[in-house]
């Protein structure tokens, strides 16, 4: 299966613009769902079409919210009977916040669409945005099978784990697809920082230790779409590690290991190559870190255990 072509500098404002987007049905879990560790609540699921909400229970009815990529849509699904189709045009903020509300409340669900946007460096609140957006119906379909080949590479490799590991997920927040594996112990208070974006939230995801990997479509100081791997607490030469394949390097700036989306899509088989780069970068921590050496098994197979039982 073909990975598609992705390119930053030409599509930026439209990844902009989903990602203002996705930050506003973000809102709902944080507010109607109970709190889990590491907000994992609040992540979205990758699905054929877009990206989810998980079910939300509100109202004595069950909903979620879907950004459906393929079909520029945002679908409102109500106890698998109610449905409301949103059309994503470019739209404003400030009118996908109406619309959005309109559509909750003609279903009888909570509206709490209040708030700005999270994790950013300029944010303005939802109701008030109303800068038309950016938008092309081919580059988010793109920009949707990108994750969708991610999150099944990165769903394989965290099924070579035994001990705790986050779900493949979407933050909101990063706009960036995520995988974590955990040790088990305490890490020391995370110093936060992160725009519009409470410190106590930094510092209960963070609140033991992690080797996560991810893959984003770019910006900031990488700008191409890439894949990633760090660790906190970050062990003392992480980046003199030796990882694979060669296109991978240590990101001083960002304190990650980075493999380029380019390099993954363009080899013969690239879900071997991006699991190759996420197995040695968590090899190279791990060892570091003196995480258990019996808790990550072989690269998992389907339709059997990754190790006997």
């Amino acid at each position: 299966m073909d990975w598609p072509r992705l390119d930053f500098a030409a599509e930026q404002d439209v990844y902009h613009s989903a990602h203002l987007y996705l930050q506003l049905i973000g809102k709902l879990p944080t507010r109607l769902h109970p709190w889990e560790n590491h907000g994992w609540h609040v992540a979205l699921k990758i699905t054929p079409s877009g990206f989810v909400t998980r079910t939300i229970a509100a109202n004595n009815r069950i909903f979620s919210v879907e950004f459906d990529c393929q079909g520029s849509n945002i679908v409102v699904d109500c106890d698998g009977k109610a449905v409301r189709i949103i059309p994503v045009t470019g739209q404003s903020v400030a009118a996908l916040h109406g619309e959005l509300a309109d559509a909750l409340t003609a279903l009888g669900l909570p509206v709490p669409l209040h708030g700005a946007p999270n994790e950013l460096p300029e944010v303005i609140p939802f109701k008030d945005d109303d800068r038309k957006r950016a938008w092309d119906p081919d580059v988010i379909a793109r920009a949707h099978g990108a994750f969708s080949r991610a999150d099944a590479a990165f769903s394989r490799f965290r099924a070579a784990y035994l001990g705790k590991s986050s779900p493949s997920h979407l933050f909101w927040g990063s706009f960036d697809l995520a995988v974590t594996r955990f040790s088990g112990r305490r890490a020391p208070p995370h110093p936060g920082g992160f725009p519009n974006l409470p410190d106590r939230v930094t510092r209960e995801a963070y609140s033991h230790e992690v080797i996560s990997a991810g893959f984003w479509l770019g910006g900031g100081d990488v700008d191409e779409a890439a894949f990633y791997t760090y660790a906190y607490p970050s062990p003392d030469g992480l980046g003199d590690a030796k990882v694979a394949p060669d296109a991978a390097y240590w990101h001083d700036e960002l304190g990650e290991f980075v493999l380029p989306y380019a390099d993954v899509a363009a080899a013969s088989d690239p879900e071997d190559r991006l699991l190759t780069f996420l197995e040695s970068t968590y090899e190279a921590a791990a060892h570091l870190m003196d995480w258990p050496d019996d808790v990550a098994t072989s690269r998992a197979s389907y339709g059997r255990p990754t190790q006997e039982v």
